[in-house]
């Protein structure tokens, strides 16, 4: 066997040490960095979720879920190449104040790059009070914008039972709402199934499995431009 001088051996030892060192160190780069590289993807797809934000009109009322047509703006954005996950939090009988204290939860929850706000129709069915119902969405707005999202107001309109004092003052709150806060507007979210009973509900109020596709024809145009401005 040949012997190896004692201080030779020390420095090879030294060696081995750091060579074991510059591994383990090139290791914990390569984690961090994959780390880093999942906490981007992670945050993208956080800002690429678009939070729709309603009652039942956007809950599916009466339909199975994949019918409604929130279902359907999924299924044609994963169709059309859009990066986008749709989170449906639209909930039956929801008022704007039951949703103003849902929504900032919501927002903590999703954190959303575009927030489709329907709400108010069942305010708008029990005859509440015009002001509150506009506060309550002026404040969701604000809450939207502020978590960073942009914000997509769709309007509704209310039977002409209700008189046209209260219901135009009803429809002509979102447009005031949106010009205030210079968003896109969907005028009328049942601007195509409405007065067409094939597309109806038997109660009148609310669009059935053949109705869904054509709310989503109308809230379409209105959001394109947005996933186009969109991180």
């Amino acid at each position: 066997m040949v012997s190896v001088p004692s201080g030779l051996l020390t420095c090879l030892q030294r060696l081995e040490v750091l060579r074991t060192l510059s591994r383990i160190a090139g290791a914990c780069a390569l984690g961090m960095g994959l780390v880093l590289i999942g906490l981007q993807g992670a945050v993208a797809a956080r800002a690429r979720t678009i939070l729709v934000f309603g009652d039942s009109l956007s809950a599916a009322y009466n339909l199975r879920a994949e019918q409604g047509w929130v279902a359907l703006l999924q299924e044609r954005l994963r169709a059309q190449g859009y990066g986008y996950v749709t989170v449906n939090a639209s909930i039956s009988g929801e008022t704007t104040s039951g949703g103003l204290q849902r929504l900032p939860r919501a927002l903590g929850l999703h954190r959303p790059a575009i927030v489709i706000l329907e709400l108010g129709a069942n305010d708008g069915l029990r005859g509440l009070p015009l002001g509150t119902v506009r506060a309550n969405l002026k404040r969701m707005i604000q809450l939207a914008e502020g978590a960073g999202a942009k914000v997509l107001l769709l309007g509704i309109r209310l039977p002409p039972n209700y008189g046209p004092r209260y219901g135009d003052g009803f429809a002509n709150m979102y447009g005031e709402l949106a010009a205030q806060f210079r968003l896109p507007l969907v005028p009328f979210l049942l601007q195509r199934v409405a007065l067409n009973p094939e597309l109806m509900q038997s109660d009148g109020l609310h669009p059935n499995a053949e109705g869904e596709a054509p709310v989503l024809e109308t809230v379409w145009p209105y959001l394109v431009p947005m996933l186009r401005r969109a991180p």
